[in-house]
């Protein structure tokens, strides 16, 4: 029903696009000129009346006063009168014609023109009558022309719905009544005149009230009549090209009104439900899931009072149809009941819409699993049921490996064909006792109702080896496999967020392990994460607090046999816990990127510490996360800058994976360094990504050989190929090879053989605070002086 209040407020509008104000000024004139010209029609009608009632009193006035007034006058003013009366018949006649056709502004003002100036015409002829004859006359006879004076006044009423018009003819036969009591003897001429004010006064407020009611009565009719002409067109239009459709039934419930497209859903012929009753059609078509919606619609209609938006689905021949129906109990004039009247809407596209939209809002469009919303819901619900269950459930949090690489090289195109393949073969792996998820991304999440933890352990392995196996998509031949986390309700966790967190705690172990495998939680993982939480709030206080600490490890030339650098490394000492790991603090703080805070610390304290062992250089570790910040290179130039360290002296170590994704950032960073004198090494070579792509799109300073290749390597004749060939190489490219983790002096001698330039390790030295640095330096050249001077000895011998 709104549909056609909207329609209907278009149509009053002209069908309009402009604003508001502009449509209701329009519908306003349009208004104004047909009240106008109703007001119009209506004087004239009533002139036709006035007229032969005019000629019949000039011709009485004419009559009686024939022998004692001037013949000439009355013979004047009885064809000055009938000429205008004849006149006002004419206009009457000529605009009922032309109103007849069409109503127009222009004819409605003329109108109104020439009937003031009928209206003036008039009042100024019979003005002459109470002029002329009162005053001369005798008494008889001035009583009739008072009298007659009186009636022409209140034939102002007459035309009374155009005010104008009616005071046009009562107020010059007024001023006339005056002038013809004026000469009459006193006190007669007073008192009457005095009378025919108060007479007049109230023949003009009474005439200007009737006007504004007559005028108020003609344009309620012209709206209402306009408002019943759109309505009547509304509802052809609605019922022609709407899918909602008006009903009505007769006191005994038979369909009185069946229009086409209600009768079109169902496939039936209108003709066909004419004689059905409105309980007789629901019932033969509803569906039995439906009965209890047809049974509120028929127990309303038994109780006859309204209902709406009473949904009810139906069986038609294109299956199931759903209809909304609004009614409500119809009266006649006596008010006894005559039936229901209302509105009914196929509104089985919009269920069908509604639908598509509930399942889009718990699905993933991609895969067609449920989506993190459903899991959401599902976890609940599990851990509500799981209290007093007999069998726990698993939750396994799935994460594939290797997934990113594919999505990367071959496009998200590629990847989400792929994301598919690992969705229908998780689907048809977990079976009729558990539900898949895909959480966003390349995560996924199973919900497995189990018997024992050695099922949920079985289905973690069976998953792995399933998706392990290789995909062909398209003409790709592709492989990634998945990391599973698993635990269980409720013997793990008897909520959501608990659940779900150590099913976290379990995957990321996972991952530590070495990926491609399942782990289960244990209270061990939860003890770890909340020391790392710990560690990472500790951290930060340590920060500001000073307890954070740089130690320096001497950076040996081999060759000449003396200390050429530093390198910075972080410590903690712990109130009460004593030294904390490096290796522990900086994935923690790498994952919080709290790093970015402590390299910024680093940077200057080691700029600032190395100002106290002039020729030698410093070497800062800092995390790619910190080289990629944009502002990175302003940060190192000013910390030079400010702490007066040269560039020359500071060196900057970053590890392969600041230029995995080759972002061109990193690299204009990285030569805006260089340019400023700044030298760059590439840590831990030889691990993790390394290519030797970067070697060429970069000009490193420095290499440094991981202390994993350094370690047994007197005895591994493969590392000694594989140092001796990142040397050559290195040399080639003309960029120095620093050696870590040398502990041995077997070790030394064949990093000396294979022509490295730089080591560092126990050998040597472990890192100590800045304070015992200048010591450790010139004790570590005196004594790699005299070995060298051992070494040059035991040559010439």
């Amino acid at each position: 029903m709104r549909r056609i209040w909207a329609r209907l407020r278009r149509h009053r509008n002209g069908g309009s696009s402009s604003g508001p104000d502009g449509s209701a000024d329009a519908a306003e004139n349009r208004y104004r000129v047909e009240t106008q010209a109703e007001l119009l029609n209506e004087t004239l009608q009533l002139a036709n009346y006035s007229a032969v009632t005019h000629v019949a009193v000039v011709l009485a006035i004419a009559y009686m006063f024939w022998d004692s007034a001037s013949r000439v006058y009355l013979a004047g003013l009885t064809g000055i009168v009938s000429l205008i009366v004849a006149a006002t018949l004419y206009t009457t006649w000529y605009y009922r014609n032309i109103f007849r056709d069409a109503v127009t502004e222009a004819a409605v003002r003329s109108g109104f023109w020439i009937s003031k100036g009928l209206a003036l015409a008039l009042g100024l002829a019979w003005a002459t009558m109470p002029a002329l004859l009162i005053a001369p006359s005798g008494s008889g006879h001035r009583m009739v022309a008072v009298a007659t004076t009186a009636g022409l006044i209140s034939d102002a009423y007459v035309v009374g719905p155009i005010f104008s018009v009616s005071v046009l003819l009562a107020a010059p036969i007024v001023i006339g009544g005056f002038i013809g009591l004026y000469g009459c003897e006193a006190p007669f001429g007073a008192y009457v005149s005095v009378l025919l004010g108060v007479y007049g006064l109230f023949v003009c407020f009474s005439l200007r009230r009737m006007s504004l009611l007559s005028y108020q009565r003609i344009r309620h009719r012209v709206v209402v009549q306009d408002q019943g002409e759109t309505i009547n067109l509304l509802l052809k239009d609605f019922e022609a090209g709407s899918s909602d459709w008006l009903w009505e039934t007769d006191r005994d419930g038979r369909l009185r009104h069946v229009p086409q497209h209600m009768a079109a859903t169902l496939g039936r012929d209108p003709s066909d439900l004419q004689a059905l009753s409105l309980e007789e059609l629901l019932r033969e078509h509803a569906l039995s899931e439906s009965e209890d919606e047809v049974g509120a619609v028929l127990s309303a209609m038994a109780a006859r009072i309204p209902f709406q938006d009473q949904a009810v689905r139906l069986a038609a021949p294109g299956g199931a149809c759903w209809w909304s129906l609004n009614g409500k109990p119809a009266h006649d004039r006596q008010g006894n009941f005559a039936g229901y009247r209302g509105v009914g809407s196929d509104t089985t596209l919009s269920r069908d819409a509604q639908a598509r939209i509930a399942f889009l809002a718990s699905h993933d469009t991609l895969t067609g699993l449920p989506n993190r919303t459903a899991f959401q819901d599902a976890v609940q619900a599990v851990c509500q049921d799981a209290q007093g269950a007999q069998a726990e459930t698993a939750l396994l949090c799935l994460d594939l490996d290797g997934f990113k690489a594919v999505n990367d090289s071959r496009g998200h195109a590629m990847g989400d064909q792929l994301l598919r393949c690992v969705a229908q073969r998780l689907t048809a792996l977990t079976g009729p006792h558990g539900r898949v998820f895909r959480l966003g991304g390349d995560e996924f999440a199973l919900l497995h109702r189990t018997g024992s933890e050695e099922d949920a352990r079985r289905l973690a392995e069976s998953i792995v080896t399933e998706l392990r196996r290789p995909y062909l998509v398209g003409d790709a031949h592709l492989e990634i496999s998945a990391s599973i986390g698993l635990a269980y309700a409720p013997r793990d966790a008897q909520d959501p967020a608990s659940l779900l967190s150590r099913a976290d705690l379990a995957l990321y172990s996972a991952k530590a392990d070495g990926k491609c495998c399942g782990r289960s939680f244990d209270t061990s993982l939860e003890v770890r994460a909340l020391r790392q939480r710990q560690l990472d709030a500790d951290m930060r206080i340590a920060l500001e607090a000073g307890e954070l600490t740089l130690h320096y490890q001497p950076l040996v030339d081999i060759r000449r046999g003396r200390v050429v650098g530093l390198e910075a490394l972080l410590r903690w000492h712990k109130p009460g816990q004593g030294w904390v790991s490096p290796a522990e603090i900086i994935p923690i703080s790498e994952a919080t990127g709290f790093i970015v805070e402590i390299g910024r610390w680093a940077l200057r304290r080691a700029c600032m510490d190395a100002l106290a062992w002039p020729g030698l250089s410093v070497a800062v570790n800092i995390s790619s996360i910190h080289v990629r910040m944009p502002g990175f290179h302003d940060e190192v130039a000013a910390v030079l800058r400010e702490t007066g360290l040269a560039a020359e002296r500071l060196e900057i170590e970053i590890t392969e994976s600041v230029l995995l994704d080759r972002e061109t950032g990193v690299l204009e960073t990285l030569k805006r360094l260089r340019a400023l004198g700044v030298r760059i090494a590439l840590d831990d070579f030889g691990t993790g990504y390394s290519s030797l792509s970067y070697l060429t799109e970069f000009p490193f300073n420095k290499v440094k050989v991981d202390r994993s290749f350094v370690r047994d390597l007197q005895d591994r004749p493969e590392k000694i190929a594989i140092v001796e060939a990142i040397t050559t190489m290195a040399r080639a490219l003309a960029m120095e090879v620093t050696v870590e983790g040398v502990e041995t002096p077997q070790q030394l001698t064949v990093l000396r053989l294979k022509c490295c330039d730089i080591a560092q390790g126990y050998l040597y030295s472990p890192a100590g605070p800045a304070a015992e640095i200048a010591d450790l330096v010139r004790g570590l050249d005196e004594g790699l002086a005299s070995a060298t001077s051992d070494v040059i000895l035991q040559a010439a011998e």
